[in-house]
């Protein structure tokens, strides 16, 4: 019978095969006292089984405080767990809650994550994955070879639907490939969303008859299910080509049931990550995220970026570029969305430690405020990731790439 196996890093003050099967218990047939229909049989075919242990290194005082379990000496290891895919079948709600659940809140731990989750192969045949991925999304942009240049309109809420269309406007003039709105943006008192897509698919419909070049924009369809679909069919019935899902905001059942509608690639907003990730002892670690979202039908996902304005350290983000390139089930491609207070300098550490193309690279202020404006902008961002490829340094390329070495006075500081 298949199994699922996730992969732990713990810490407790208990002996720790003895904490490592009490998880394994608590998220199969088990509970804090044996139970007379707990059957060796039963146990044979759905209790959970601790795979392996990995001793690593200790510390006097907890990661994550607690009352109830006191210890002098708090062990950290790497722990396997593995269950019967008949525990739950395919239904990654009921998976979710199993390898994510009640476990968070056991005593026995000072410290629990989810590092990373290895699917049997029958999840192939389950779930269809990203319609689009990354060759989809190079297709609906006509953009290869290099990475989509993005922007974020800003500000990101307080403007109309005429005010978003003449930024539009001047985006789609300066060469962009995607825009999206923001996170904080569904439909404001000033901005409903459906007067918002047809003053924006005007443009980007029209700029694509005169150039041939449509512009990806990602609107934000995140509501409750019904509405997002009303939206979702809003977007295809105008043109559109995208719809951004806040995954953390919507959850898995309603992400999947959009994505499977296939029409739209789905844009994935990981906005709230910070509360899943930021603690190193709590929550999930990203190469595992991915892989739920993926499942889910996500075509692209955000990593943050190299020199980033949020906490993740470089590693961190060079780490979950990697997890998304890395094939799942045999395929499964999703698009790594690199942005927070990204802009061209930081175009060619990014290539030398993950020697890809293949990513969304979103640039806010690094595009408005060129001095040559958005053109200037988009301009220097793809002279950025030319000299990156080439392996010029920022200075080598200042020097070669005009509008790129004006961009590097201004952000360069």
């Amino acid at each position: 019978m298949e199994r699922i196996t996730a992969q732990y890093y713990i810490e407790t003050p208990l002996d720790l095969e003895k904490a490592a099967n009490i998880l394994a218990g608590e998220q199969s047939s088990g509970t804090f006292i044996a139970l007379p229909g707990e059957t060796a049989e039963l146990k044979q075919r759905f209790a959970a089984r601790v795979e392996s242990i990995v001793k690593m290194d200790s510390a006097h005082v907890p990661a994550i405080p607690s009352d109830k379990l006191v210890g002098g000496n708090y062990q950290r290891a790497m722990i396997e767990v593995s269950w019967s895919i008949e525990n739950f079948g395919h239904n990654l709600p009921v998976m979710i809650s199993t390898l994510q659940g009640n476990l968070y809140e056991l005593t026995q731990f000072t410290g629990l994550k989810l590092m990373d989750i290895t699917f049997p192969s029958s999840f192939a045949n389950a779930f269809a994955g990203p319609k689009f991925g990354i060759s989809g999304c190079r297709e609906l942009t006509q953009v290869y070879d290099r990475p989509l240049i993005g922007t974020i309109i800003k500000p990101s809420i307080g403007m109309d639907p005429d005010q978003t269309a003449a930024l539009v406007t001047e985006l789609a003039h300066a060469g962009i490939d995607f825009i999206k709105d923001d996170e904080l943006l569904g439909a404001s008192a000033n901005s409903p969303f459906d007067k918002r897509v047809d003053a924006i698919m005007k443009v980007i419909n029209a700029h694509a008859d005169r150039t041939g070049k449509k512009v990806m924009y990602a609107f934000n369809i995140s509501a409750e299910i019904d509405q997002m679909q009303r939206n979702y069919e809003k977007i295809v019935n105008s043109g559109g080509t995208a719809a951004m899902v806040s995954l953390n905001s919507v959850g898995l059942s309603a992400t999947k049931k959009i994505a499977d509608l296939g029409a739209l690639a789905i844009h994935g907003h990981r906005n709230g990550w910070g509360m899943l990730n930021r603690h190193p002892l709590l929550g999930i670690e990203f190469t595992a995220y991915q892989k739920i979202w993926r499942l889910c039908g996500v075509d692209q996902i955000h990593v943050n970026g190299i020199q980033n304005k949020f906490w993740e350290s470089d590693d961190s983000v060079v780490s979950s570029i990697k997890a998304c390139l890395t094939p799942l089930l045999g395929g499964y491609p999703i698009l790594p969305v690199v942005s927070s207070g990204q802009w061209g300098g930081q175009a060619p550490e990014t290539y030398r430690r993950t020697k890809t193309v293949d990513l969304l690279y979103m640039a806010g202020g690094g595009i408005m405020a060129h001095p040559n404006g958005p053109a200037g902008g988009v301009k220097a961002l793809n002279q950025a990731w030319e000299a990156a490829v080439a392996g010029l340094t920022v200075e080598e390329a200042a020097i070669q790439y005009p509008e790129f070495g004006q961009s590097v006075k201004i952000f360069g500081k």
